[in-house]
């Protein structure tokens, strides 16, 4: 409940963002920078005076945006291939397995920076490298949940009764998946927000002025930042942590959900 009332929080900054932020998120004004926070500014301006409690609650968009789009992306394709895998097994399941070992024998953080640099820097190149090469834990989870299923009376009597495969994996065995799924989802999202946060300190994923949490942080990469002038790096850290640890704490409280041996049987 902690971690859904957080994140319900953070989504709701990062929704009305465009109405609740005091100052133009990418507004310059070098009069005024890296002043420290105070009344006007309550979190303080960064390196060309810009407010920093705006980029703060614009960049939450951001983050969620790519946190979410890809955790789904990836959780399609690993939905898709896993029941293929499990339903049909022999040879349709080996060509699955052996793709994803291959998928699996990469480096994520390392192929993304590859199709980021191919593609350019920006939101949809990592929304894109984290789906298309992210999905293998979904693909094996949905694998071994559909191999399990298919041997249950009811896709027996389904099967015996002329219902067609299609039918069958979307209507029967899909939905009794989605459980699990879910938790997976939501420790994909968690995982992307982090991607996306460190792609953006190396300069290879959101690129200023558009605000991002990583961005904020590839400027505090000076000592005397660090020991001098925390309010450039404590909130957009803090942010990407309590982001991140919210929803892990969903993900434990959903696995706990769906998980029958966390059960009190009374």
């Amino acid at each position: 409940m902690f971690g859904t009332i957080v994140l319900a929080a953070i989504v709701l900054v990062a929704v009305t963002a465009p109405l609740l932020a005091p100052y133009d998120p990418v507004a310059v004004n070098l009069t005024s920078a890296r002043r420290p926070p105070s009344p006007v500014h309550l979190l303080g301006t960064d390196s060309t005076g810009r407010d920093v409690l705006s980029r703060l609650m614009h960049a939450a968009q951001v983050s969620l945006t790519v946190g979410l789009s890809a955790a789904i992306l990836q959780t399609g394709i690993g939905l898709l291939l896993g029941s293929l895998a499990g339903f049909y097994r022999g040879a349709v399941d080996s060509v699955i397995s052996r793709l994803t070992e291959t998928v699996l024998s990469y480096p994520l953080l390392l192929v993304i920076i590859v199709i980021v640099a191919v593609l350019g820097p920006g939101q949809w190149s990592i929304i894109l490298g984290i789906g298309l090469f992210g999905w293998p834990t979904s693909c094996r989870i949905v694998r071994g949940l559909i191999f399990s299923l298919r041997e249950q009376d009811m896709v027996v009597a389904a099967r015996s009764i002329g219902v067609s495969d299609a039918r069958l994996i979307s209507r029967h065995l899909v939905p009794m998946v989605v459980g699990p799924l879910t938790v997976t989802t939501m420790f994909a999202v968690a995982y992307a927000v982090l991607l996306e946060a460190s792609l953006s300190f190396l300069g290879l994923g959101i690129r200023p002025p558009q605000p991002s949490w990583g961005n904020m942080l590839n400027e505090a990469q000076t000592l005397t930042i660090l020991e001098s002038m925390p309010w450039l790096w404590v909130p957009p850290g803090a942010a990407i942590a309590i982001t991140v640890l919210a929803i892990n704490f969903v993900g434990d409280g959903l696995r706990d959900a769906v998980d029958p041996r966390q059960r009190i049987v009374r």
